[in-house]
């Protein structure tokens, strides 16, 4: 735990950079795997609604005897639940699942721009952080267009914005705005769901330099340029390779190399567009 820096959001909380996210893992594997990365040394989870494995999330919490307020619990309101109330309905059931009194950070999924509720849904946001039941509330896929409208309208800036991020959509411009509003930037898919990013000749270069794997240099990558990560995994020998990023450095050649693999390519939905 005392290696993995922590990242200071704009309410004050400090959230650990690195964490252990359970996208796509099925719930009767969700348990044993939280609980490996416990054992490992990772204190943040990060779920979702969507995910269909809270409870389990819950179970290994509970089961690992590790103090609440080591923890960093993330969950995802799911965009069947947009709105002032039902976001807030959402969260009572998120929170039961997880068997907690409160989570740390609250996001909206999607912001499903068709419905055009997420300006509602984020005001819900508010009053449920201000009940106690969420220390901080942030976004998820929002573009820049959409954080306008929620910095207009309502009276809190998002603490985070997770996004898709890895070397083939690095997302510059959208860090940038990040940057310029006070908002941290989280990536998922920061390896790239193992889709022949990883395969990449520049990575393999790199990795054998420094005597790693080409996700560890990804995932170093991330945490240079400083954002969120939170990769997966199933199988014990990489959650533990995932969490080994912090006894080396990237070269600027190394960054520039990763830099220069930007294609732009999404490998999930376009948030402009993504209706479910």
């Amino acid at each position: 735990m005392s290696d993995v820096p922590g990242i200071e959001l704009n309410n004050g909380t400090v959230i650990p950079q690195l964490g252990f996210g359970v996208f796509q893992i099925d719930p009767s594997d969700t348990a044993e795997s939280v609980q490996t990365a416990f054992e490992v040394g990772y204190r943040h989870i990060d779920t979702a609604q969507m995910y269909g494995n809270e409870a389990e999330v819950g179970e290994a919490i509970a089961k690992s005897g590790i103090d609440r307020g080591e923890l960093w619990i993330t969950t995802k309101c799911n965009n069947g639940n947009h709105g002032r109330v039902d976001a807030q309905k959402a969260l009572d059931e998120s929170l039961s699942k997880l068997g907690l009194d409160h989570v740390d950070l609250y996001l909206i999924h999607w912001p499903l721009p068709g419905k055009d509720l997420y300006v509602d849904t984020w005001k819900g946001f508010e009053e449920a952080r201000a009940d106690g039941k969420v220390r901080t509330i942030g976004v998820s896929n929002f573009q820049p267009h959409h954080l306008d409208r929620l910095l207009e309208e309502t009276e809190t800036v998002p603490a985070i914005n997770q996004i898709e991020l890895h070397p083939h959509m690095q997302q510059a411009g959208l860090r940038a705005y990040h940057e310029r509003h006070g908002i941290k930037t989280e990536a998922w898919s920061p390896i790239g769901q193992g889709k022949g990013l990883l395969d990449a000749p520049e990575l393999g270069e790199i990795a054998q330099a420094h005597g790693k794997s080409a996700a560890q240099v990804v995932l170093r990558w991330h945490v240079q340029i400083g954002n969120i990560i939170f990769p997966k995994s199933v199988t014990p020998e990489r959650v533990r390779e995932n969490f080994d990023i912090f006894d080396f450095e990237l070269t600027d050649d190394d960054m520039q190399k990763i830099e220069g693999m930007e294609k732009a390519e999404r490998l999930g939905p376009d948030p402009d567009t993504f209706a479910r």
